[in-house]
């Protein structure tokens, strides 16, 4: 089952190395991973995905409180009404003509994607939304248009309302 786990840790040299670590030194694959300093400067929010049960879940997070330099840790569940989950792509896709151009004009308004950079042979596409639906955008552009490379982020998640994850 996807799961994702989101880390807050101390900014230090290393830190985000044995977090990484701990995860091939137990088998754990890493399928995404995202990592950005918070409001405070000196903890970063880690963010990863990862295939697990909840026995495996519930390991993983055991084992990540064990690390020096972390802080908190916290499953966002995927199934769950409770958490925001968000992901950007950017995908260049081959714009030659007047037809093309427009045609990825309008596959851009049905999804609410963004042309973010033009060239004269190359459109660059900017879609923000849940994997799923990324999948989806990416699935129709490449269908439709000639995909010379894309690009993702990584998941970033957090808790709706009052529930939140902070030192």
């Amino acid at each position: 089952m996807r799961q994702i786990i989101s880390i807050l840790l101390e900014n230090e040299s290393g830190a985000l190395s044995r977090v990484v670590g701990l995860f091939s030194q137990r088998g754990y694959n890493i399928e995404d991973i995202t990592a950005a300093p918070t409001e405070n400067r000196s903890v970063t929010r880690i963010t990863i995905i990862t295939e697990s049960d909840k026995v495996e879940l519930e390991q993983i997070t055991k084992q990540l409180h064990k690390l020096v330099n972390v802080i908190k840790v916290a499953s966002l569940d995927d199934d769950s009404d409770g958490v925001v989950e968000r992901e950007i792509l950017f995908v260049k896709v081959q714009a030659a003509g007047h037809t093309a151009r427009a045609e990825i004009k309008n596959l851009c308004d049905i999804f609410r994607a963004e042309i973010v950079d033009v060239t004269p042979e190359l459109y660059i596409l900017q879609y923000v939304n849940t994997s799923a639906e990324i999948d989806r955008f990416l699935k129709a552009v490449s269908e439709q248009f000639e995909v010379t490379e894309t690009v993702r982020s990584g998941v970033c998640g957090i808790f709706r309302g009052e529930h939140s994850l902070h030192v």
